[in-house]
C-alpha cells in the first residue's frame, strides 16, 4: 500500500490543533496484535510532522474522514474534556442498504465492548450510547444517512444502524452488504469472472467536527469525500436515482 504524505491530509492547522482527512485503511494507532505491528497509522505520520502529537479520538481503519490531533498536552487536555462533557460536534455521512426515512430518529441503544473488537447492544452491562439519523437522499436501493452520535463508543454508529436494520453497505461485521455496479446499472454485463464491489470498505466517512480551540473560538472542519466514496455517490446518482 502506498502511504499517504501528511501534510497532504491537512485540513486545518494552528498552533495547538490539526484536523486531517484520514483515508480509508489507515488506522488511527497502533493496532493490537502481530497484524499491526509495523504499519504506517496517522499517530506516526503526525509525530514524524511534530514531535508531541496526540490523537484525540479514533476513527475505525476503514472509516475516512475529519480526525483532530493535538500538538501539545494543553490542547489535548482542552479537547479532552470537551469529549468528556460531549461538547464536540461530529457528522457522519453512512450509504445504507434500502430505503429508510429517518427524520432525527434518535437510538439511544447500550453498547457493550468486550475489549477483543466485539461490540454488542447490551441494556443491562452495556455503556449509555446515543445518536441521531436523518436520510439526506435516496435511491431506488440505497439511502444517504447523515449519522450525529452524542456519545462516542466504539462501533456505534455501525452497530445503531443494524439496529434499525439499516446496515452500511459493506459492513459484513454488520450484515451490510456492499455495492456492485450490476445492482444498479441495468444491462450491465460482467467481463470477467468475479465483480469488485464498487467500494472495498464500508461506507462511512466522518464529515464533519465542530470543537473549540484552546481560545474558547469555534473551530469547524469538513472532509472531502475521499476518491472511492464520491465515486460511489456519483453512480448511485446516474444510475440508482
Amino acid at each position: 500500500m502506498k502511504y499517504p504524505n501528511f501534510k497532504d491530509l491537512i485540513l486545518f492547522e494552528n498552533d495547538d490543533y490539526i484536523v486531517v482527512n484520514k483515508p480509508p485503511f489507515v488506522a488511527s494507532l497502533d493496532e493490537r496484535g502481530a497484524a499491526g505491528a509495523g504499519e504506517i497509522n496517522i499517530l506516526r505520520l503526525a509525530r514524524q510532522y511534530t514531535d508531541d502529537a496526540q490523537i484525540c479520538h479514533r476513527l475505525d481503519k476503514e472509516t475516512s474522514g475529519a480526525m483532530v490531533i493535538a500538538k501539545n498536552p494543553e490542547a489535548y487536555r482542552n479537547l479532552s474534556m470537551q469529549f468528556e462533557k460531549r461538547k464536540v460536534n461530529k457528522v457522519y455521512h453512512a450509504v445504507v442498504d434500502g430505503q429508510f426515512q429517518f427524520d432525527h430518529l434518535f437510538v439511544d441503544l447500550p453498547i457493550l465492548n468486550d475489549g477483543n473488537k466485539n461490540v454488542t447492544i447490551d441494556r443491562q452491562e452495556g455503556k449509555r450510547a446515543e445518536t441521531y439519523f436523518t436520510s439526506l437522499k435516496y435511491y431506488k436501493h440505497y439511502t444517504l444517512v447523515e449519522c450525529k452520535p452524542i456519545t462516542g463508543r466504539m462501533h456505534q454508529i455501525r452497530i445503531h444502524l443494524a439496529t434499525q436494520r439499516a446496515a452500511i453497505c459493506g459492513d459484513s461485521m454488520y450484515r451490510g452488504k456492499p455495492v456492485f455496479l450490476s445492482k444498479i446499472k441495468r444491462g450491465y454485463r460482467l467481463t470477467d469472472d468475479e465483480e469488485q464491489p464498487i467500494m472495498k470498505r464500508f461506507a462511512l466517512h466522518a464529515k464533519q467536527i465542530t470543537f473549540k480551540g484552546v481560545d474558547g473560538e469555534d473551530i469547524f472542519v469538513e472532509a472531502p469525500y475521499p476518491k472511492d466514496y464520491a465515486t460511489l455517490l456519483k453512480l448511485l446518482d446516474k444510475f440508482d436515482a
